[in-house]
């Protein structure tokens, strides 16, 4: 077993599954703006590199003024609507009750205002002693901006701590960190590119953190 002191966790696809409702506001958004609905596994893969990207991806590179109202739309229905069907991933508050002695963050390219309230509705934000969104940064993952920004706030070495996460953003921004990274493979990321990315280790499932780090 590995000896940590710290755990940074992302969020989407690695402490909850979110995938449903994202899609769903996307496709509201869409719906609103007169533009075709995609199907959700097209919208799953948008997920990771923040809610601009995503909705630059599902309107389309070019058409700034629908980017700039599917913004605003996308924010008043996903703040009614971000807990209809999202929940932590089966395993996830086990594994966050096994290493309650340990300093945890969330590290996600979501705003902050999204993130804050999910985990409040999830009644989790006390279990981590530091929260991190992606506005409010000047760089998102996988720059390791954020990650620093942790490591500093919570005082511990690079060699005592580990990200887990399911994206390839995860483990560019932990190895430009100088952080371990445990890459998982039930989220949305897709699991072999994920392994040819090469993490320092794989987990199929969130419990098996519980035999590889201590």
């Amino acid at each position: 077993m590995h000896p940590v002191e710290l755990i940074i966790f992302d969020l989407d696809g690695t402490l909850i599954d979110s995938k449903d409702d994202i899609a769903s506001c996307v496709n509201h958004t869409l719906k609103d703006l007169g533009l075709p609905m995609k199907e959700p596994k097209v919208i799953y893969g948008y997920v990771g590199d923040g809610v601009r990207r995503l909705l630059q991806q599902a309107v389309g590179e070019g058409n700034q003024e629908q980017f700039k109202k599917a913004m605003k739309i996308f924010r008043g229905h996903y703040l009614a609507h971000l807990l209809d069907t999202t929940r932590f991933y089966p395993g996830v508050e086990e594994v966050l009750d096994h290493f309650k002695s340990k300093k945890k963050a969330v590290v996600t390219n979501k705003p902050i205002e999204y993130t804050e309230k999910i985990m409040d509705g999830l009644k989790a934000r006390e279990q981590f002693d530091l929260i991190l969104g992606g506005d409010g940064m000047n760089n998102l993952k996988p720059h390791p901006e954020m990650l620093h920004k942790v490591l500093e706030e919570m005082e511990v070495r690079r060699d005592r701590s580990v990200m887990v996460g399911d994206g390839i953003n995860d483990i560019l921004a932990a190895r430009a960190a100088g952080i371990r990274i445990c890459a998982v493979g039930y989220g949305l990321g897709d699991s072999e590119r994920l392994k040819k990315g090469e993490p320092d280790f794989f987990c199929e499932q969130i419990e098996e953190l519980k035999d590889l780090f201590c």
